[in-house]
């Protein structure tokens, strides 16, 4: 099992601990009898002999996604379509998403169009439909022109970690002396008053633990930062000078099975992180999700789970109101159905489910129990805890990574300074041919004046001497005319 600083230093969570979520419950899901699942890693490799590899040992190519329509995943989504494109087994998507606003406008989409159109029309020359989180998504697709009935609404794998059954959620009383779970979202800033919410929960609940899910975040409490001593401050939880991390009250899960075991330790969960919300809800304990974008909100209609829109929330919001709003009777009731209908879609598309047509995932639980798997990381109180060496040869490896930048920076300001130098030198030149052009311009202008005078002077000279003979001869002119 890997260490956290494997996790941190080989990004095995793709940024965001959720996608373990969803991958592990797809991988479970799909552990039927006489099936092998290997994982392709979260790092594509679009490679022409990546893709040799597979069409030669595989026979269906299965991929889990999350909110895969989005900008920032531009990139990473054109390179899976370069892989899927020199595929000729099975390709089989489900759980894709479209992000955008919670009021559903896909217009801010448009820049994506043609990358999503690439990647759905590869995805749907290898397989009968495609599985989406919800109605937004299929609503974008067919409005890029791809047939409704090649759409699958399955939502997100998450949900169906326990396949047709989910987890009874245990009913409770909030008290001062509630365990909360809070979990939090950057790019949700400048929907709502998070980091006053999550100030909120911390005045009021002293076993107060907030969930954190990025890698940026399990960087920070593994390496620390220097904000307690320089004093730099922010309210939302990303800087160790924050309350929550002063008082270690932050942990990062790095594997889906601890990350839930925790949380059924936790009367409430709430914030705006959908697979942070998702794991509370398999545990059991009762939780609210914060909309502020469409991936949040899709999810949240499709499976009936209590929500509230962000932007409605004033930062002294209770947690306690949020529980005592919520109601979880569509969420179990509708499950079984839901499941019918992902079930439904892995047929469609040739893939058994262990649920279906094996051992409802005994052997993969057996598996998991059999490993040691990570406890969620708490913030690093400074003491020796076995990951010292990383610490400093990462320490040395960013040192040595500044100075290499610091002497770049050295030698691009030298050859700056050379170029000014050269410059200032050109334009001192310049400076002084322009004295001497407007010194010769000047002398220029001297002797043309005095050429202008002297021709002046010749032609009254020229004009007093001619004019008298020019008049004797006009009148000799005029006498003999009257003569003839």
């Amino acid at each position: 099992m890997a260490t956290p600083t494997e996790f941190i230093q080989q990004d095995l969570i793709g940024t965001n601990t959720g996608n373990l979520l969803f991958s592990d419950s797809a991988h479970k899901m799909l552990s039927a009898p006489d099936t092998e699942v290997v994982s392709n890693g979260i790092r594509t490799d679009p490679s022409a002999r990546r893709a040799a590899e597979i069409n030669e040992r595989y026979d269906v190519f299965v991929v889990p996604l999350a909110n895969a329509f989005r900008p920032s995943f531009q990139g990473a989504l054109d390179r899976l379509s370069t892989l899927v494109e020199q595929l000729t087994i099975p390709v089989v998507v489900f759980g894709v998403g479209a992000q955008t606003g919670s009021d559903y406008d896909t217009d801010q989409l448009q820049p994506l169009n043609a990358s999503v159109k690439r990647f759905i029309s590869a995805v749907l020359d290898r397989s009968a439909s495609i599985g989406v989180r919800g109605e937004l998504t299929a609503r974008y697709l067919t409005g890029l022109g791809f047939p409704a009935d090649r759409i699958d609404i399955i939502g997100c794998p998450s949900m169906f970690l326990y396949g047709d059954t989910f987890p009874a959620i245990r009913a409770t009383e909030l008290t001062e002396s509630s365990r909360i779970a809070l979990n939090l979202s950057p790019n949700a800033v400048p929907v709502g008053d998070i980091s006053g919410l999550a100030r909120t929960a911390w005045e009021r609940y002293p076993d107060l633990l907030y969930y954190a899910q990025n890698l940026v975040d399990a960087e920070l409490l593994l390496w620390g930062d220097i904000t307690p001593e320089n004093g730099v401050e922010d309210p939302f939880p990303l800087q160790l000078s924050h309350p929550l991390m002063r008082e270690n009250k932050v942990r990062m899960p790095l594997d889906p099975a601890t990350w839930i075991d925790e949380l059924r330790g936790r009367d409430f969960a709430y914030g705006t992180r959908i697979h942070g919300n998702i794991a509370a809800l398999l545990a059991g304990t009762p939780s609210v999700v914060l909309t502020h974008d469409s991936r949040t909100l899709e999810l949240c209609r499709y499976f009936d789970i209590p929500h509230v829109p962000l932007d409605s929330l004033p930062a002294d919001t209770d947690p306690r109101d949020l529980y005592e709003t919520a109601d979880y009777s569509a969420m179990i009731k509708n499950h079984g159905e839901r499941f019918e209908r992902i079930t439904a879609f892995l047929d469609r598309n040739d893939l058994r489910n262990t649920y279906t047509h094996g051992d409802r995932g005994a052997a993969f639980d057996a598996q998991l129990a059999a490993l040691d798997l990570p406890a969620s990381m708490p913030v690093w109180d400074g003491s020796d805890d076995g990951h010292m060496r990383y610490r400093v040869s990462r320490l040395r490896e960013r040192i040595a990574v500044t100075n290499a930048r610091m002497d770049k920076r050295v030698q691009e300001n030298k050859e700056l300074r050379t170029r000014l130098a050269a410059a200032e030198k050109r334009t001192k030149e310049t400076g002084l041919r322009l004295t001497e052009a407007r010194k010769e311009l000047a002398s220029t202008r001297k002797r043309l004046a005095a050429l202008e005078r002297r021709v002046g002077g010749i032609e009254k000279r020229v004009t007093v001497r001619i004019g008298p003979a020019v008049r004797r001869r006009v009148r000799r002119l005029g006498k003999s005319g009257e003569k003839g």
